[in-house]
């Protein structure tokens, strides 16, 4: 399918999502770096004029409109490929059990992550905090993999795309806790690594 997108992201961050969805939909697309301190893009761009909210991920569509903020974004590309099953139809509880999971990753778990910024200003009782409520949720959601191969269910899905892209995060953030005991987890995580479209948008990203 000829559709002329562009994605703006940084390297390994919440992007990698929509940048695996994507890949894993099939789509003609390009890639454009975003300086997220400076908010410029690697063609000298100023980003705010693209996304004035200055995160990525945005999307230009073929028609020039910008979509922003991940989910909408995975679930907008997923329908376009509605042959690679990436989203359950509209109007499916299947469809709806997947956004539940979108959620989940987008306001339990990804956002518990900026508490370990060097910029946000929190206290280290906060930190700790957030800390032990992640664990827990990492802990349920290794849990829920016990039951299934991926997280929605019996085949990979934008959820997937989300979770393994936060749950990498736990490196690059260093976070001081045991994730070893994961079991489930960690084996998903090596299984959703070496999909062939995920390795593609990893080395593209030059995070391998």
């Amino acid at each position: 399918m000829g559709l002329d997108m562009k994605l703006y992201y940084f390297p390994g961050s919440c992007s990698l999502a929509s940048h695996i969805t994507l890949r894993e939909a099939g789509l003609d697309f390009s890639l454009e770096k975003v300086d997220l301190k400076n908010k410029t893009t690697e063609h000298g761009q100023d980003f705010l004029r693209i996304n004035p909210k200055g995160q990525v991920p945005a999307l230009i569509l073929d028609n020039q409109v910008v979509l922003t903020e991940g989910p909408a974004i995975m679930q907008y590309i997923a329908d376009i490929k509605p042959d690679r099953r990436l989203v359950a139809p509209v109007g499916s509880l299947e469809r709806y059990h997947q956004i539940e999971w979108l959620n989940y990753i987008a306001t339990e778990i990804h956002q518990s992550f900026a508490a370990f910024s060097p910029r946000m200003p929190v206290s280290e009782s906060y930190r700790a905090a957030t800390l032990d409520k992640l664990f827990e949720r990492f802990t349920y959601v290794n849990n829920v993999l016990s039951t299934r191969p991926y997280i929605a269910g019996d085949h990979f899905t934008v959820a997937d795309a989300y979770l393994f892209t936060i749950y990498r995060w736990r490196i690059s953030f260093r976070l001081p806790l045991d994730f070893s005991k994961l079991d489930y987890l960690n084996a998903y995580e090596q299984k959703i690594e070496q999909r062939p479209h995920v390795q593609d948008a990893l080395k593209a990203e030059g995070l391998i």
